[in-house]
């Protein structure tokens, strides 16, 4: 059997993946303790963390919780959309796309 050695002559390009903020609104009817609760079970800060992003949620009306890939980001929003229903809560989360 004859030898073949061939060489291939690209270069394989890797892009970083689109990052995506998730974001939670403020509302007249969630209490701070809920958010806080969520920023610390889905999003994994720390209760200092949490509640200074809550905070600012409060102040300025939303605010980033994280940024990750598109299915992270969305995935998370979909956990805040599903414990804020089971909480009675109608807190909302959105991701866009981070600049």
């Amino acid at each position: 059997m004859p030898k073949f050695e061939e060489e291939l002559d690209f270069a394989l390009e890797l892009e970083e993946p689109r990052m995506f903020k998730v974001l939670l609104h403020n509302d007249d009817y969630t209490s701070m303790d809920f958010v806080v609760d969520i920023l610390m079970r889905i999003f994994h800060k720390t209760k200092a963390q949490a509640e200074q992003i809550m905070l600012q949620i409060h102040k300025k009306n939303k605010a980033v919780c994280g940024v990750y890939t598109f299915e992270i980001a969305q995935t998370k929003a979909e956990q805040v959309k599903q414990l804020a229903k089971e909480n009675e809560f109608p807190l909302l989360a959105t991701i866009e796309e981070d600049a």
